[in-house]
């Protein structure tokens, strides 16, 4: 008898399947809503694994204490937090490990907590033969609710900002790109390793969203972040929200210098760990938070009919399949 293997069925499968033992939508999103009788919370857990996530050679210690924070807090804005608790933190480390190697991981976490707010809450450690670090963020929960299931047909489709940068600052570190062969800036690369070492989440989102509003309407509102690249992003809120996204594809924001081409487009499209929000709102909202920030953009809009994204205009007629970074 076949026995089916994780590698097999893939990470979407993976989440699926398991969703079955949760309440009824509770994996639709990274987080999760826990109610209250005073505050609704939010909470999210992130993995961070070594050869899988980071290694020493690409990332320091520091620098992945920073990113396991604010992969989940990207994560809590996503859903609508309003504010950040704090973070429980989960080790798993080598004996072998140094103890400088820690007090740097926990320096970074620091720095993270202090600028964005929360603190450590707590945790457990383990040995093993990987370092794990697993972060649980807590959040206030925003009476305005961002969902990947929220999305209408009729709604426009807004991202926050340019993806692809940190795909070329993980090539970049891991030397699998060459930076002279392809006349690469110094400012490019620049940007590109401080993307992947250091992204930045979008915590103003919010209070925008609030203001662009003519009035406080207590409704859902699709969005999710791009963590797991552009376009993966964008079809999960396709398939949650059972409808389809059309993106154009010369809308899409793009700094002046990233280089043209189908690979760049591809590191643009599929690339990950971006954390800019996808966003979907009613025409007249839209326009509104466009008017108050010029970082937001319009890309394309939700349709009827069965969930998928459509890349229309793009160049060439070339097709584009899907290659989204699958963790199995």
């Amino acid at each position: 008898m076949h026995k089916e293997k994780i590698k097999d069925i893939g990470e979407k499968e993976l989440i699926r399947r398991i969703a079955k033992y949760m309440p009824c939508n509770q994996a639709s999103d990274d987080c999760a809503l826990i109610k209250t009788k005073k505050e609704d919370l939010l909470l999210n857990t992130d993995l961070m694994v070594e050869n899988t996530h980071f290694n020493h050679k690409i990332i320091s210690p520091r620098d992945i204490g920073w990113k396991a924070v604010v992969t989940n807090y990207s994560d809590l804005i996503s859903s609508g937090c309003v504010e950040f608790i704090g973070v429980n933190i989960g080790l798993v480390l080598a004996p072998e490990t140094e103890w400088q190697w820690v007090q740097e991981l926990y320096e970074g976490f620091s720095e993270a907590l202090n600028k964005f707010g929360g603190s450590i809450l707590g945790g457990d450690c383990s040995k093993g033969e990987n370092k794990i670090i697993s972060i649980t963020a807590i959040g206030l929960q925003s009476k305005l609710k961002l969902r990947r299931n929220a999305c209408k047909p009729g709604d426009i489709l807004l991202t926050t900002g340019f993806h692809g940068l940190s795909k070329l600052g993980l090539l970049i570190q891991t030397n699998k790109i060459n930076i002279e062969e392809m006349n690469l800036s110094e400012e490019l690369i620049d940007i590109s390793i401080n993307a992947f070492c250091r992204p930045t989440p979008k915590y103003n989102i919010l209070k925008i969203i609030l203001e662009s509003s003519e009035f406080f309407i207590n409704r859902e509102i699709g969005c999710t972040d791009s963590s797991d690249g552009f376009y993966q992003a964008i079809f999960d809120l396709s398939n949650e929200s059972k409808c389809k996204a059309v993106v154009d594809y010369p809308k899409l924001p793009k700094s002046y210098l990233w280089p043209k081409g189908d690979q760049w487009d591809k590191f643009y499209l599929y690339g990950g760990e971006d954390y800019e929000l996808l966003i979907s709102l009613p025409r007249d909202w839209a326009d509104r938070l466009m008017q108050i920030s010029n970082d937001i953009k319009e890309i394309g809009y939700f349709t009827t009919g069965n969930p998928n994204v459509e890349i229309k205009n793009y160049p060439n007629n070339s097709s584009l399949d899907n290659n989204s970074y699958s963790h199995f």
